[in-house]
């Protein structure tokens, strides 16, 4: 399993067209250099939140926690006996 190149995709070119569109639409005046860079900042720091907690969801550092009784019953449910050893 591992990521989608759909959703990858789309969300990158959603903050894509945050970050290199919205500056476009900033109003002139002495701010106005200081609201695109924020603009683009903010864009890319939601990228790479969103990208981390996508990613992060490929290879989770902690997996689920069976019980001895649960292993035993989806072992005996999927015809693959335990070893014991």
């Amino acid at each position: 399993m591992g990521a989608a190149v759909l959703p990858m995709l789309f969300f990158t070119s959603i903050w894509a067209a945050v970050g290199i569109g919205g500056p476009f639409l900033t109003p002139r005046g002495p701010n106005q250099k200081l609201i695109q860079c924020l603009l683009m900042l903010t864009a890319f720091c939601c990228w790479l939140f969103w990208l981390c907690c996508y990613l992060a969801q490929m290879n989770p550092f902690i997996g689920p926690k069976l019980t001895k009784n649960a292993v035993y019953i989806i072992s005996d449910s999927w015809n693959n006996p335990l070893k014991e050893g």
